[in-house]
Protein backbone atom coordinates (compact mmCIF):
# COMPACT_ATOMS: atom_id res chain seq x y z
CA UNK A 1 0.00 0.00 0.00
CA UNK A 2 1.61 3.45 -0.83
CA UNK A 3 0.94 6.35 1.16
CA UNK A 4 -0.96 8.41 -0.94
CA UNK A 5 -3.92 5.69 -0.94
CA UNK A 6 -3.58 5.15 3.05
CA UNK A 7 -6.58 7.39 4.80
CA UNK A 8 -5.67 9.50 7.03
CA UNK A 9 -7.24 8.07 9.98
CA UNK A 10 -4.96 4.62 9.63
CA UNK A 11 -3.06 3.82 12.33
CA UNK A 12 0.30 2.63 11.05
CA UNK A 13 2.34 5.33 10.01
CA UNK A 14 3.65 5.29 5.93
CA UNK A 15 7.52 5.16 7.03
CA UNK A 16 6.73 1.82 9.24
CA UNK A 17 4.60 -0.36 6.86
CA UNK A 18 7.67 -1.69 5.44
CA UNK A 19 8.51 -2.92 8.95
CA UNK A 20 5.71 -5.02 9.26
CA UNK A 21 5.44 -8.36 9.13
CA UNK A 22 4.27 -10.21 6.12
CA UNK A 23 1.38 -11.65 7.56
CA UNK A 24 -0.29 -8.27 8.40
CA UNK A 25 1.25 -6.47 4.95
CA UNK A 26 -0.51 -9.00 2.87
CA UNK A 27 -3.94 -8.86 4.77
CA UNK A 28 -3.63 -5.20 4.71
CA UNK A 29 -4.00 -4.80 8.47
CA UNK A 30 -4.81 -1.30 9.26
CA UNK A 31 -6.09 -0.92 12.52
CA UNK A 32 -4.93 -4.08 14.16
CA UNK A 33 -1.21 -4.56 14.10
CA UNK A 34 -0.32 -7.59 15.44
CA UNK A 35 3.70 -7.95 15.99
CA UNK A 36 6.05 -10.68 15.04
CA UNK A 37 5.05 -13.17 17.16
CA UNK A 38 1.17 -12.98 17.06
CA UNK A 39 1.14 -13.23 13.36
CA UNK A 40 3.58 -16.49 13.96
CA UNK A 41 1.27 -17.41 15.88
CA UNK A 42 -1.84 -16.93 13.77
CA UNK A 43 -0.33 -18.64 10.57
CA UNK A 44 1.91 -21.20 11.46
CA UNK A 45 0.06 -21.89 14.97
CA UNK A 46 -3.09 -22.53 12.78
CA UNK A 47 -0.71 -24.75 10.77
CA UNK A 48 0.84 -26.72 13.43
CA UNK A 49 -2.87 -26.84 14.73
CA UNK A 50 -4.78 -28.04 12.23
CA UNK A 51 -1.52 -31.18 11.61
CA UNK A 52 -1.96 -31.86 15.28
CA UNK A 53 -5.63 -32.03 14.63
CA UNK A 54 -5.39 -33.96 11.17
CA UNK A 55 -2.71 -36.52 13.23
CA UNK A 56 -5.39 -37.25 15.56
CA UNK A 57 -7.58 -38.12 12.94
CA UNK A 58 -10.10 -35.29 14.44
CA UNK A 59 -10.43 -33.79 10.98
CA UNK A 60 -8.98 -34.24 7.90
CA UNK A 61 -6.33 -32.65 6.22
CA UNK A 62 -7.82 -30.32 3.99
CA UNK A 63 -7.93 -28.74 7.79
CA UNK A 64 -4.32 -27.87 7.16
CA UNK A 65 -5.11 -25.57 4.30
CA UNK A 66 -8.24 -24.56 5.59
CA UNK A 67 -7.75 -23.71 8.62
CA UNK A 68 -4.94 -20.75 8.36
CA UNK A 69 -7.15 -19.45 5.94
CA UNK A 70 -10.23 -19.27 8.17
CA UNK A 71 -8.16 -17.84 11.10
CA UNK A 72 -6.43 -15.24 8.26
CA UNK A 73 -10.34 -14.05 7.35
CA UNK A 74 -11.23 -13.71 11.10
CA UNK A 75 -8.18 -10.95 11.68
CA UNK A 76 -9.23 -9.03 8.39
CA UNK A 77 -13.01 -9.17 9.70
CA UNK A 78 -11.54 -8.03 13.26
CA UNK A 79 -9.88 -5.88 11.26
CA UNK A 80 -12.50 -4.01 9.78
CA UNK A 81 -14.55 -4.37 12.46
CA UNK A 82 -11.84 -1.92 14.26
CA UNK A 83 -12.63 0.47 11.32
CA UNK A 84 -16.11 0.68 11.79
CA UNK A 85 -15.56 1.76 15.23
CA UNK A 86 -12.80 4.32 14.84
CA UNK A 87 -14.95 6.05 12.09
CA UNK A 88 -18.19 6.05 14.18
CA UNK A 89 -16.31 7.33 17.33
CA UNK A 90 -14.88 10.23 15.32
CA UNK A 91 -18.31 11.04 14.07
CA UNK A 92 -19.62 11.78 18.01
CA UNK A 93 -19.27 15.29 19.06
CA UNK A 94 -16.85 15.69 21.82
CA UNK A 95 -19.68 17.19 23.94
CA UNK A 96 -21.61 13.55 23.50
CA UNK A 97 -18.08 12.16 24.55
CA UNK A 98 -17.81 14.45 27.33
CA UNK A 99 -21.52 13.46 28.42
CA UNK A 100 -20.90 10.06 28.15
CA UNK A 101 -17.05 10.29 29.99
CA UNK A 102 -19.21 11.67 32.97
CA UNK A 103 -22.28 8.99 32.89
CA UNK A 104 -19.65 5.89 32.75
CA UNK A 105 -17.69 7.15 35.43
CA UNK A 106 -17.10 4.02 37.92
CA UNK A 107 -18.89 4.56 41.20
CA UNK A 108 -17.26 1.62 42.96
CA UNK A 109 -16.94 2.63 46.83
CA UNK A 110 -18.82 5.76 46.99
CA UNK A 111 -22.35 5.94 49.11
CA UNK A 112 -24.38 8.48 50.21
CA UNK A 113 -24.75 8.81 53.61
CA UNK A 114 -27.36 11.72 54.28
CA UNK A 115 -27.09 11.74 58.14
CA UNK A 116 -23.22 13.12 57.69
CA UNK A 117 -22.91 16.31 57.79
CA UNK A 118 -19.72 16.67 56.61
CA UNK A 119 -17.30 14.17 55.12
CA UNK A 120 -13.60 14.18 56.46
CA UNK A 121 -10.86 11.79 54.09
CA UNK A 122 -9.24 9.46 56.94
CA UNK A 123 -11.70 9.67 59.64
CA UNK A 124 -14.08 6.78 60.46
CA UNK A 125 -17.62 7.32 62.15
CA UNK A 126 -18.29 5.23 64.74
CA UNK A 127 -22.01 5.21 66.23
CA UNK A 128 -22.64 3.56 69.61
CA UNK A 129 -23.98 0.01 69.08
CA UNK A 130 -27.91 0.01 68.56
CA UNK A 131 -29.58 -2.50 71.30
CA UNK A 132 -31.68 -5.36 69.51
CA UNK A 133 -35.32 -4.68 69.19
CA UNK A 134 -37.22 -6.01 72.18
CA UNK A 135 -39.80 -8.83 71.47
CA UNK A 136 -43.11 -7.79 72.15
CA UNK A 137 -44.29 -9.86 75.91
CA UNK A 138 -47.03 -12.62 74.56
CA UNK A 139 -48.18 -12.20 78.19
CA UNK A 140 -49.03 -8.53 77.17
Amino acid sequence: MTGANRPAWATVPVDEERYRPLYARLLGLRFVNPGGVLCFLFFEGAIALAVLLALAELVSWWAVLVLPVVVAAMVKLNDMVAAIVVRSAALVPEQERDRFRRQMEPVVGRARVEWVSHSVPGVVITADPVPPPRRANPSD
